[in-house]
């Protein structure tokens, strides 16, 4: 049976602190921050998905962007080394937690760095950005974790946002979609289809067709409807503040075995 389980992190205190790299810094509100916090993982837990919630890291104001930490694929979690020092300290007890849960761990060592949110797992491949947070030695390490599990790893340009999933991520069908001013090469992907909003870009399978996705996408999430899927929508506006979306909120573990 699939795992539905999903890490999340609750924010820290410091969230306002958090790192913005392609947009202007506007003021956050961090009491509503963690009141959409909540309404996030209410929305994992109203379509069957298990919490799991890692121990929080306040001194950390990023922290609650969890994905960023670790990628897993099948029973394999590789401990990310985040590209920005001040996120170094996040990665421990998210590593415990995945031991917990019952994965096999490998970790990125300098000189590699890699975020877990330059990584699109579209079925059996995996594409990781370049050129942000994650550097050449980062995707190397990646390589060598995961191709030996049947993986193919491919390498792709980000010079537009933060991160690989800040432009694209892709539908239950594999379909990869994104908003196209900061997509760098759309003709990397077999199958590529634009949205009309940048936040559109992002969606998180729920199963059953449903996406998880942010509320500030409302003609993509037309689109999505019309292609007959089911969006999900969640208000994450000062998560937004920060260069963040509904994937970097949780890490979805699909293939933990029982």
């Amino acid at each position: 049976m699939p795992s539905k389980k999903a890490l999340i992190r609750r924010p820290s205190p410091r969230l306002a602190e958090g790192l913005v790299t392609h947009i202007e810094r506007s003021p956050v509100d961090p009491a509503l921050a963690l009141q959409q916090w909540d309404g996030y993982v209410q929305a994992l837990l109203a379509h069957g998905w298990e919490p799991f919630e890692v121990e929080p890291a306040h001194d950390c104001p990023d922290s609650v962007f969890i994905e960023d930490t670790v990628v897993i694929h099948r029973n394999v979690a590789l401990i990310a080394r985040p590209g920005a020092d001040s996120r170094k300290p996040e990665t421990a007890a998210v590593e415990e937690a995945v031991a917990r849960l019952g994965c096999s761990i490998n970790w990125v060592w300098a000189p590699g760095t890699l975020d877990g949110g330059d990584i699109l797992k579209v079925g059996e491949t995996i594409y990781v950005g370049r050129g942000g947070r994650t550097n050449a030695a980062g995707v190397q390490q990646l390589r060598a974790a995961f191709e030996p599990l049947g993986a193919r790893v491919v390498a792709v340009p980000v010079s537009k946002v933060l991160h690989l999933k800040s432009a694209v991520t892709a539908l239950p069908d594999g379909t990869v979609i994104g908003y196209p001013p900061l997509v760098d090469d759309p003709a990397v992907f077999p199958h590529f289809l634009p949205v009309p909003e940048e936040s559109g870009a992002h969606v998180v399978l729920l199963g059953g067709g449903k996406l998880l996705m942010a509320a500030s996408a409302p003609k993509s999430a037309e689109l999505f409807a019309s292609l007959g899927y089911e969006p999900v929508p969640v208000d994450i506006s000062e998560f937004e503040k920060l260069e963040g979306c509904v994937t970097c909120l949780s890490v979805r573990l699909r293939d933990l075995y029982a």
